[in-house]
């Protein structure tokens, strides 16, 4: 990591042990600690560095008299949710979501649950970049290290609690991608009372989200059999389902179906929600339909947690199936499929009922490789985008925006029908390559 940018849309990520070594985790965590003290709780998904990465966070932070503890392997929301609940200075999670098993990333999140603002990372950047001298604490200043035996126990304890209604005689099939999910969801789920069967939960270090998980809906699709699936990418911060007919349901979907039972039920507050500029035309018509605001975000469900709570929404998250609820924390998958049970088990309909609350219009994606993702002063490709934006005026939509975490220029065009959409976006994406590749 040779330029001064460290943090992405998503944490600190990239290629364990070449670009995200153990010497940058202890100094980044270090940078963190220095002139706090209490403890930090550090958690994990089931990538073979995580040990590694997070040992050396754990080490950084006690060099500078913060204590920690280990939570293990964990889902993002229960390192999220055991910060608040036990007091800690920080959490730390030590993974790269849904990227490759050689990846590996570390997310920080703040006493109160949530993922630090852009100012409170900039700092910790500052203090990695400044080095030493550093803060060396000694004697009976260091901090030491405990575990959390109980941390899943401790976890889904407070997500069941408030949940209103019985799942006895729901059937799912459960993806947990061989990530951090595979130990918390089955227990999860046979605590309230649902019936799953659980695949891909025999993590090996290497095998998370191959081929499996929210990347790979079309798995669940193939097995479901007449039965919801329920998805989750590596830390399981994201869900994916699939209802009884085998069709993907997206986070614009689950939010789509969060918004009207809530306003239903008179519980959607200021009949708001929020989503990010990556939604899909046919949610932003749904809430339309049914009178709700919404409101557009940056990609990230950082920027989606800053205007839920300004507009104190209740409902926001991404199409990718990052979904924040009440407690404006952070994206969680396993609690998102607590609540999409909920839903199910209230009104008695089946998903593929429920998915109708909204249609959605064609999207096709394009992520284009690229040496340098500052396409904005670009002549060629400006002139692509406004031909592209005419073209669609009144009918579709084009976003094009450079990746947060990998060098990539993401093209993204929606549209009547696929074949328009992929011919809109092939162009452009075209001429991006053309001029950045």
């Amino acid at each position: 990591m040779t330029e001064r940018h460290l943090f992405g849309t998503d944490g600190v990520r990239g290629v364990a042990n070449e670009v995200l070594t153990p010497e940058i985790a202890y100094d980044l965590a270090r940078a963190a600690g220095e002139g706090h003290d209490g403890h930090v709780v550090v958690g994990r998904d089931t990538r073979r560095s995580g040990p590694m990465l997070s040992a050396a966070v754990m080490a950084g932070l006690n060099s500078v008299g913060v204590d920690t503890i280990d939570l293990g392997i964990i889902p993002v929301g229960a390192v999220s949710r055991l910060v608040r609940d036990s007091g800690a200075t920080y959490g730390v999670m030590v993974s790269a979501s849904h990227n490759p098993a050689a990846d590996n990333g570390i997310k920080f999140f703040g006493a109160n649950g949530t993922k630090l603002s852009d100012a409170d990372e900039a700092a910790i950047e500052a203090r990695y970049y400044e080095g030493a001298p550093w803060h060396r604490s000694v004697g009976a200043k260091v901090g030491i290290q405990t575990v959390m035996a109980d941390s899943v126990d401790r976890y889904i304890d407070k997500i069941v609690q408030p949940v209103e209604y019985s799942m006895r005689g729901l059937e799912f099939v459960v993806d947990t991608a061989n990530g951090a999910a595979f130990l918390a969801a089955p227990t999860l789920f046979e605590r309230v009372g649902a019936t799953v069967e659980v695949i891909n939960a025999d993590p090996d270090g290497m095998n998370i989200n191959r081929g499996c998980g929210a990347t790979h809906p079309e798995i669940l699709s193939e097995d479901s059999q007449g039965r919801v699936g329920l998805s989750f990418d590596g830390d399981a911060d994201r869900l994916i389902a699939v209802d009884e007919d085998g069709v993907v349901a997206d986070g614009d979907v689950i939010m789509a179906i969060f918004a009207q039972w809530m306003k239903e039920r008179g519980r959607l507050k200021n009949d708001t929600v929020v989503a990010t500029v990556m939604s899909n035309l046919g949610f932003r018509k749904a809430m339309e339909h049914l009178g709700i605001t919404v409101i557009e975000t940056a990609v990230g469900d950082r920027y989606v947690l800053e205007a839920m709570r300004t507009s104190r929404a209740v409902v926001g998250g991404e199409q990718s199936g990052h979904v924040l609820l009440e407690d404006r924390a952070t994206g969680d998958g396993l609690r998102t499929a607590l609540r999409l049970m909920e839903v199910m088990a209230s009104t008695g309909k089946e998903l593929r009922e429920l998915r109708t609350v909204m249609q959605a219009y064609p999207q096709v994606l394009e992520n284009v490789v690229v040496k340098d993702r500052a396409y904005e002063d670009n002549a060629a490709i400006a002139a692509s985008i406004a031909e592209a934006e005419r073209a669609l005026a009144g009918r579709g939509r084009l976003l094009v925006r450079p990746s947060g975490t990998e060098p990539l220029v993401r093209v993204m065009v929606e549209a009547p029908s696929a074949a328009e959409a992929a011919d809109v976006a092939g162009t452009v994406a075209q001429t991006v390559k053309a001029e950045l590749a």
